[in-house]
């Protein structure tokens, strides 16, 4: 069986826009188990993007999944470091002036991240799976904004696209 794929400007460049039916057909079992699993409301929409627009074909849909590490992994990084940082009494006390205590930073970046990690920003306002992805990613592009960023930066916080040191 031929494969067959339309050469598609997304709104992310050329892609190639093939549609997944198998990876499609997994993916809705997973979700489906999750949401049975979770015994609560879903909240948003359960979609997954595969073949369209927002996702054009399953190695895109592969490779989205597989940078969720690279947004995560600092977070619980900074998050872990937080009572190492204030073994510095200097870095406490601007812990304590700024936070109130080195908890109160943890959970203003904690709410921060879940608060704007999911809410459909950055995206088409989709509250689709791929849009939250997107919403994540959005929120690590405003990290230098945030009231906290000093504090990343005092842990050794190097980005969200690896390790550059």
């Amino acid at each position: 069986m031929a494969c067959q794929d339309q050469l598609f400007n997304t709104g992310q460049g050329l892609n190639r826009v093939q549609n997944c039916p198998s990876v499609r057909k997994i993916m809705q079992s997973l979700l489906h188990s999750t949401q049975k699993e979770a015994n609560a409301a879903w909240v948003g929409l359960a979609v997954i993007h595969l073949g369209d627009r927002d996702v054009p074909n399953a190695l895109i849909f592969i490779d989205k999944y597989t940078q969720i590490p690279r947004f995560l992994n600092p977070l619980v990084d900074f998050i872990s470091k937080i009572p190492a940082l204030c073994q510095d009494k200097r870095i406490k006390q601007y812990i304590d002036n700024e936070f109130d205590s080195a908890e109160d930073l943890k959970m203003t970046v904690l709410a921060d991240y879940f608060k704007h990690g999911f809410d459909g920003s950055g995206d088409d306002g989709g509250s689709c799976i791929d849009g939250r992805l997107t919403s994540s990613w959005n929120w690590t592009s405003k990290i230098a904004k945030k009231r906290y960023y000093h504090a990343f930066m005092l842990s050794g916080f190097q980005g969200f696209d690896g390790d550059f040191k």
